[in-house]
């Protein structure tokens, strides 16, 4: 199984409002840079879809080192709390309606397929490729501002 290394990073202006996101995966000596946006959406739905979108792009079964400055994220996924979440039917142990179920679905769905290893790493930082991520998704939310 290939190792490939994935990091993510999800923006808004407002939220909601315009927003964007950015992922990079690295594999040996390549790098495959991606990017895209939503007119209306959260920065916990652009946090979400870069993981996505990244995990979606890979070809084959991977193991993957996610790196990724959203808590949310990363607390959701290595905590259990989307998969009690999913199996409570999208209620939170609180009672209270889960958030984003559609995006959790199908990250979910990716973390059956790959073997993901996460990684939390501090936001705007000394993090070359976390703050590339970050260039990305703010420059897509930048072309969707009216």
């Amino acid at each position: 199984m290939k190792t490939v290394t994935l990091y993510t990073d999800g923006a808004c202006s407002g939220n909601p409002g315009p927003g964007g996101w950015g992922a990079i995966l690295l594999y040996g000596e390549h790098k495959k840079e991606m990017s895209g946006g939503d007119a209306s959406t959260t920065n916990n739905r652009m946090e979400l879809t870069a993981v996505i979108r990244g995990l979606e792009a890979l070809k084959e079964p991977c193991e993957v080192e996610l790196y990724s400055d959203s808590k949310y994220v990363i607390d959701a996924l290595q905590k259990g709390w989307a998969r009690g979440w999913r199996a409570r039917g999208w209620v939170k142990s609180d009672k209270k309606p889960a958030l984003n179920p559609d995006l959790w679905g199908q990250l979910l769905d990716l973390c059956d397929k790959h073997q993901v290893h996460l990684h939390w790493v501090k936001g705007h930082a000394d993090n070359p490729y976390n703050n590339r991520c970050d260039e990305l998704a703010v420059s897509e939310w930048q072309k969707l501002k009216k």
